[in-house]
């Protein structure tokens, strides 16, 4: 070929992936299967390295002879398979904030900020698009419902630390479904501005629930939903499964998740609903394997509760991903060691959070082997308890600066465990698809352009 044709035919090809800013295709060819996506369910387990991903997988093998369902489903070649680049406007790290905008705006945005750009101008949130075309929509998280993932599917904000605000968003437009934890930026005895948001709802129309039996019991509601059920995030999967209280009052990932589905599915017309594990993210911060393996198996039960219905339903595409890698984790010795994290009853969370300044290093030995079942050295709770005496330690999620990454790096030793760090990374990702409109993913694509094949796989205008 000449080189003056290849680069006419190259510049004719560029043309015609009609790029968007940020760099995203349009995605506007119509699935070739010719079926159309009536609902999207989009799962983000948030923070989900690899690493996580494929030691959930190996965890449920060992301890209960299965495989993970997002593994089965690739076993299965049931699902599309794709690696995504994270980076955002800002740099090749991403956050939160930036990931979920991508997806939910179509564009990258700087990271901390909301469907928002550098210029100050506006993206509108796929789930906004949604609802205007007549679905019901919703988000459901094991964090606050007014965080960085599901606020970045739905809402325009600066900044993503604007919960107060967002929570108020959400009531303007009118979502079907919210269902996750911060009850503080509903509550008006928490809130700075004293606002009862939770009553305005209440007047709005919705179904307010602040348990699981409420919950449970709004299945046959045709009310819109709101749920907070705690302050902050929900209670680590690990702990919650050693906890019968927590079991009765507080709905795991799936449980919501099936609420969701079911309350959204009412309408004739469709629905778009984003599901997070959070909690994946806020356990790879705090190098917290007990809570970081459990919660990506609870996210893998919530993605089971939505194949489940996409395959009887038949006009469903789940897409399944994550935002970004974080700490990298991954298993690095002995089997045996590793097998430990089978009879985990508690999350290094639980156990930092119950020790005081107070404590002997007998004390700390005995609290990790009770919640663990392996019993570190002397020196190494001694090393613990420097951390009580003299608070120093910094880190995402960790107001009280608790020691996660130092007993991370004890834990290794007797789980085989290792970790890169306590920060997101800038790894390509996995991302899994199923049902109707998968097949408009290739094999690498970049965050941005699932906004686009969302709106194709399902005809809505790319408004």
């Amino acid at each position: 070929m000449k080189r003056r044709d290849f680069f006419r035919n190259s510049s004719l090809a560029f043309i015609g992936t009609s790029l968007l800013p940020g760099g995203s295709a349009l995605y506007t060819q119509k699935p070739s299967k010719g079926k159309k996506a009536k609902n999207i369910i989009f799962i983000v387990s948030d923070g989900m390295s690899t690493g996580t991903l494929n030691m959930a997988d190996l965890l449920l093998q060992r301890k209960e002879g299965r495989r993970s369902t997002w593994l089965k489903l690739y076993e299965e070649n049931q699902a599309v398979r794709a690696l995504v680049d994270t980076s955002s406007a800002s740099g090749l790290v991403t956050d939160s904030a930036a990931g979920s905008s991508a997806w939910g705006g179509g564009v990258k945005v700087p990271n901390g900020s909301l469907n928002v750009n550098a210029d100050g101008s506006f993206n509108k949130p796929i789930l906004q698009k949604f609802k205007q075309a007549g679905k019901s929509v919703g988000c459901v998280t094991t964090v606050p419902v007014t965080h960085a993932t599901p606020a970045g599917f739905s809402v325009n904000s600066a900044s993503r630390g604007s919960q107060d605000e967002i929570a108020q968003q959400y009531l303007g437009l009118k979502f079907d479904v919210l269902l996750g934890g911060g009850r503080e930026f509903f509550s008006s005895g928490q809130r700075k501005d004293k606002a009862d948001v939770f009553g305005a709802f209440s007047k709005a129309g919705y179904n307010v629930v602040h348990d699981r039996d409420a919950l449970l019991g709004a299945g046959t509601s045709s009310k819109p939903l709101l749920g907070a059920f705690v302050e902050n995030g929900l209670p680590f999967a690990l702990d919650a499964s050693a906890d019968r209280e927590i079991l009765a009052k507080i709905p795991s990932l799936a449980e919501m998740a099936t609420a969701a589905i079911t309350r959204l599915s009412k309408n004739p017309k469709g629905f778009a609903l984003q599901i997070e594990g959070g909690k994946v993210d806020w356990a790879a911060h705090s190098n917290d394997i007990g809570g970081l393996l459990y919660d990506q198996i609870a996210l893998d039960e919530a993605l089971k509760a939505a194949i489940d219905f996409a395959k009887k339903d038949g006009e469903t595409l789940v897409i399944f991903t994550t935002d970004h890698g974080n700490a990298n984790p991954g298993l690095f010795g002995k089997d045996s060691n590793f097998d430990r994290i089978q009879t985990f009853k508690n999350t290094n969370d639980w156990i930092l959070r119950g020790i005081t300044h107070h404590f002997k290093p007998a004390q700390v030995i005995e609290r990790i082997e009770a919640a663990q079942g392996y019993a570190i050295k002397k020196e190494e709770a001694e090393l613990l308890l420097t951390f009580y005496t003299e608070p120093k330690e910094e880190g995402l999620y960790n107001p009280y600066k608790l020691p996660f990454r130092q007993l991370g790096e004890i834990q290794g030793d007797y789980t085989s465990v290792g970790w890169a760090g306590t920060g997101h990374s800038a790894d390509f990702v996995e991302l899994g698809a199923f049902g109707p409109g998968s097949e408009l993913i290739r094999p690498h694509i970049k965050n941005s352009d699932l906004h686009n094949i969302m709106l194709t796989a399902a005809e809505v205008a790319h408004q």
